[in-house]
């Protein structure tokens, strides 16, 4: 299964660099260029521990729906979400966090599983991995600026 691992660091505090991470307004922000909407479940604001979210987006022309839940969160240190209804047959993101020196190192697990069989495998190597990278990098480019401004 595709694996992707981004380290970010930001010079702000861990706990507010948390708190941005799973802020659902922020995330929306940082997807404009995708159309992404929050329909259902926490549209707005901090998502918690057993909260779920539903995403509206236009990803390679195509609308898709994809609803995500915080399956694991400790304070500041890590929370999970997990995709349970959605275009994927597997999605498990990791996002881990810590202190190094005077920063926080924000850290992505990213795990992710295509549809369709040997095409979906295809894609993974051929195109998905690179964009679902590029992706994830937007998002912490946006947090980070928000957490050092």
């Amino acid at each position: 299964m595709p694996t992707i691992i981004l380290k970010t660091l930001i010079n702000a505090p861990i706990g507010h660099c948390f708190d941005l991470s799973r802020n659902i307004d922020l995330h929306l922000q940082s997807m404009k260029s995708s159309n992404e909407k929050a329909i259902a479940g926490k549209i707005s604001g901090l998502i918690g521990l057993g909260e779920s979210v539903t995403w509206s987006a236009r990803h390679f022309g195509i609308y898709f729906e994809m609803t995500n839940k915080i399956s694991a969160m400790e304070y500041p240190n890590f929370f999970i979400d997990e995709m349970i209804i959605g275009p994927f047959k597997k999605l498990h993101h990791q996002h881990l966090f810590k202190i190094i020196g005077s920063q926080t190192e924000m850290t992505d697990v990213f795990e992710f599983e295509a549809p369709f069989g040997l095409f979906g495998k295809l894609a993974e190597k051929i195109f998905l991995k690179n964009y679902l990278l590029k992706l994830i990098e937007k998002r912490n480019k946006v947090i980070k600026l928000q957490a050092e401004s």
